[in-house]
């Protein structure tokens, strides 16, 4: 701020003195202003990609399966392959390479398993783009969406079939977090009485780990009471 001020001086003094309303060519505190606000960049931390264990040769998934791929030159078998692959060509083999490690049979394609592999490799991809571009807006809500869907295929699979739920977790290097059973909005007076309930409960543990207060008997609590309704009942001074 402090330079800002300087300049504006040197401003007003420069337009007194020699009529111009700009700050002398040789000021030093010119340069200074205009470093002032200018925006720090920072670098980006490169991420590993998931599609990076993909080889370059391998054949595209529409072509595998055709008898001539074989016959065909190296040209035009480089062109089949990934390496001249678009993005979508790649998720697309990424997600059977997952899919694969959780599938029941070969034609397997609809269970819970395989419906958690393909959300899987789509929540990798956005993350993936998101790092990139983090003001994408749109592709965040929908990874957001994506998640909520696999973290309910989760806890279904969690709650009919352990086993598999563990594997599928094992196999696709997924961490699942069960929701709270609980959640209250962490209002002012709910911390503050919180952290009263703690500071006092610790006292009180300390109080008992010293010998200086003994721990009640419920037996004898509840008996004083009764034992003085006997006695005005029965019409006798308590």
């Amino acid at each position: 701020m402090w330079l800002l001020r300087g300049a504006w001086a040197l401003r007003r003094a420069g337009s007194g003195r020699l009529g111009l309303g700009v700050l002398p060519s040789k000021s030093p505190l010119l340069p200074a202003a205009r470093d002032y606000a200018r925006p720090v960049r920072r670098k980006k931390q490169e991420i590993t990609s998931h599609l990076n264990d993909l080889p370059p040769t391998m054949l595209q998934w529409k072509y595998v399966n055709v008898p001539a791929v074989n016959q065909v030159d190296d040209v035009v078998r480089k062109m089949l392959s990934l390496e001249m692959a678009s993005q979508k060509e790649k998720v697309k083999i990424k997600k059977e390479q997952l899919a694969d490690k959780v599938r029941k049979s070969p034609n397997d394609n609809g269970s819970f398993e395989v419906q958690i592999a393909y959300l899987t490799a789509k929540i990798r991809t956005i993350q993936e783009h998101l790092h990139l571009h983090p003001k994408d807006k749109a592709n965040r809500r929908g990874m957001l969406m994506v998640i909520d869907q696999r973290k309910m295929l989760l806890k279904y699979l969690r709650n009919s079939r352990y086993d598999a739920f563990e594997n599928t977790c094992k196999q696709l290097d997924i961490e699942y977090v069960p929701p709270p059973q609980y959640h209250r909005r962490p209002t002012r007076r709910w911390i503050a009485k919180k952290a009263l309930c703690i500071k006092v409960f610790q006292e009180v543990q300390k109080l008992k780990a010293q010998g200086e207060l003994k721990p009640r008997r419920r037996g004898q609590e509840r008996a004083k009471p009764i034992e003085g309704a006997v006695l005005q009942n029965e019409g006798t001074p308590v």
